[in-house]
């Protein structure tokens, strides 16, 4: 892996944002941002320093800037000019995925290794109108990705092995703390989110049939399954809980009871017109209780998270000086 990255992001939102503080762990680092938005470069001065102090010791953007560290680009052509790596955080639209592709492809120098952070459009679908099909792949961060330690690597059937490997060792070189995990097959969602939305779906469903109000799911998730699955993870906990003969013994233990419960799931859909049965209920008892969101408690949740994760990995706090 070369030793100084020139990284292009495109798209500045929360979670480009947020890859460019993570990104900047690595002094060695060269970031070219391109964004849409008139405003872009007072946005970056706006938004980039909270994420930075949440990962290093404060620095202003002002200096990143003037040192080149940071390059603010006006057009897709310039900021592709000469990147090692191409990421790109724009809208969850097939459409326009395969149109920025086709012209980064033909923008960015031959070596330059493409990552979509989508959260759910298959690269083999956002390659559609590539050359060379085997160079983008998806490298999905959970938000806020400057803390949250996953990143799902998924390639396509024809990704060049290679560019996998790349993902792979960069991250680790970047940031120990952060796990990259490569996803055998493409399906919708990834894995995190599969995982997430089936779960919501049995708490909307829940609330929706007065088993439970809002705050109680929200307390019983984490006085239980969340504490329990930071240690360890499904398949970890419930082996675990098996006793001698592990999982197997846990699903002969619970067969009748898990089969009643998978039996009774909720089948809620969100869109038509079953989605409007529940989704206005669940959605005005979740305000009730918890209000618009605000700044402040998105800062605070995030400082939260740090402290979790620096307490689980004392050995790998982020502690990195951007120079």
């Amino acid at each position: 892996m070369e030793a100084h990255q020139h990284i292009t992001l495109i798209g500045l939102g929360t979670i480009g944002i947020s890859m460019a503080a993570l990104h900047l762990l690595d002094p060695l680092t060269t970031l070219h941002l391109f964004d849409t938005r008139p405003d872009v470069e007072e946005y970056i001065h706006a938004q980039l320093p909270t994420f930075l102090t949440q990962v290093s010791a404060s620095i202003s953007v002002t200096k990143l800037i003037s040192s080149g560290r940071i390059r603010i680009h006006k057009s897709l052509e310039e900021a592709c000019a000469s990147p090692t790596i191409v990421q790109e955080q724009g809208p969850e639209n097939v459409a326009f995925k395969r149109r920025l592709w086709a012209q980064v492809e033909k923008l960015a120098p031959p070596s330059a290794h493409f990552w979509s952070s989508t959260s759910g459009i298959a690269a083999s679908l956002q390659n559609a109108d590539m050359c060379d099909k085997s160079r983008l792949l998806v490298v999905h961060p959970f938000n806020p990705p400057h803390i949250m330690p996953l990143l799902e690597v998924v390639p396509t059937p024809g990704t060049d092995p290679s560019r996998v490997e790349f993902v792979k060792t960069y991250f680790a070189k970047l940031s120990p703390r952060h796990r990259p995990v490569v996803i055998r097959k493409e399906v919708p969602g990834i894995v995190g989110n599969r995982l997430a939305f089936a779960l919501l779906r049995e708490a909307c469903h829940l609330v929706h049939e007065k088993v439970v109000d809002p705050k109680d799911l929200d307390t019983i998730m984490m006085a239980s399954l969340g504490p329990r699955w930071t240690i360890g993870g499904v398949f970890e906990g419930y082996n675990s809980g098996g006793g001698n003969g592990g999982f197997d013994s846990f699903l002969n233990k619970l067969e009748n009871t898990i089969q009643e419960v998978w039996d009774d799931l909720g089948k809620e859909d969100i869109r038509g017109e079953s989605g409007g049965l529940w989704r206005e209920q669940v959605v005005s008892e979740v305000m009730a209780t918890y209000g618009e969101p605000t700044l402040g408690q998105g800062q605070e949740r995030e400082a939260k998270l740090m402290e979790l994760f620096q307490r689980q990995s004392p050995d790998r706090l982020i502690n990195c000086e951007i120079a």
